[in-house]
């Protein structure tokens, strides 16, 4: 397998040179069932021996125990790797269902402190605001986090589920270098207004859940096939006759993968990565073999009409990406 093209996030200072696609670590320490720290360590190694740089976490996945577990597992190999990690929701260790957002400069400052000692680091490659906090002014946040640059914790910044007014304000603090959100073929709300802002200013792209949540991958065919613990069966798109509806997209899109002789969630990759040089997803998984086969996406030729064609045969999604409470706290 030929290891994957890079790209460059961000046209400010200097940029930061990744591979094209990324790995998403939440799932191996929360909101799935069927925690495997070795496995997941296995498959991390395996996505850095594939040529995969960009590894991502967040300090609230897991409270904190899966950016140790990402810590332990390029502990031998941190000269391989881009490093990201994000702050700012705070869950509440007795209860982690309970959470809030917090973007002061205080916390800002002990939250990356917090993060490089259970990374096991000096430093972290990016650095992300992880929802934006309404009681904090963007520039108060983004300021503090322009001092981590300057003290050498942080070599880029970046946001998470932020609007285009926020960007824009935070960018006129300190280059932004990537904005992190939501992007597949059944989440492209942000084409309308967030990726015309971000392009106009320079900011690379990172789509988390490029295969929404596992369900464009075409391996969930009922809700059974998710553990009683899987934070999906709370997900709008997985509900009740939202499911059955959205389960017509994953039809379409693996007839159209059937054209191409490719898996459905190389094709629904594919789609992302084609739209532009500015863009790296970082699909999650816990498996070796998944590794393999998201980076095999890499390759997959898709021609201008190809990615017309994609979108516009699928159905239209069924359903929210949060709950209620969920998208009360993205866009902000």
């Amino acid at each position: 397998m030929s290891t994957p093209p890079h790209r460059t996030l961000g046209r400010h200072d200097g940029g930061l040179d990744v591979a094209a696609i990324g790995l998403g670590c939440m799932g191996m320490s929360d909101f799935y069932s069927g925690r495997d720290d070795d496995r997941s360590i296995r498959a991390i190694h395996r996505a850095l021996d594939l040529g995969v740089t960009l590894l991502d976490t967040a300090d609230m996945y897991g409270i904190g125990e899966n950016e140790r577990l990402v810590g332990r597992a390029i502990a031998a190999r941190r000269d391989e790797v881009v490093l990201a990690t994000k702050f700012g929701i705070v869950r509440d260790p007795d209860d982690p269902t309970v959470r809030g957002v917090d973007g002061s400069p205080d916390y800002v400052r002990a939250a990356c402190d917090a993060s490089l000692q259970r990374l096991g680091v000096d430093h972290t490659d990016l650095y992300y605001q992880h929802r934006v906090d309404p009681k904090t002014p963007i520039e108060e946040t983004v300021g503090a986090m322009a001092e981590l640059v300057a003290a050498g914790k942080v070599r880029h910044l970046g946001l998470s589920e932020a609007a285009p007014d926020t960007i824009r304000r935070a960018h006129a603090v300190h280059p932004i270098t990537a904005l992190q959100t939501e992007y597949s073929l059944w989440s492209r709300e942000l084409e309308d207004e967030i990726l015309p802002t971000i392009r106009e200013l320079g900011i690379g792209l990172v789509p988390y859940s490029p295969l929404g949540r596992g369900f464009l991958s075409g391996a969930i065919t009922s809700i059974d096939d998710l553990a009683e613990d899987d934070f999906r069966r709370r997900s709008p798109r997985f509900a009740g006759e939202n499911f059955e509806k959205n389960l017509d997209v994953v039809r379409v899109l693996g007839e159209l993968a059937a054209e191409k002789d490719v898996t459905t969630s190389q094709l629904a990759l594919a789609w992302v990565l084609g739209q532009g040089d500015d863009v790296v997803p970082i699909p999650g998984t816990t498996r070796p073999e998944r590794v393999e086969e998201n980076v095999a996406a890499t390759g997959v030729a898709l021609t201008a009409e190809d990615l017309d064609r994609i979108a516009a045969a699928l159905p239209e999604v069924a359903g929210e990406r949060y709950d209620a409470g969920g998208m009360a706290a993205v866009n902000g």
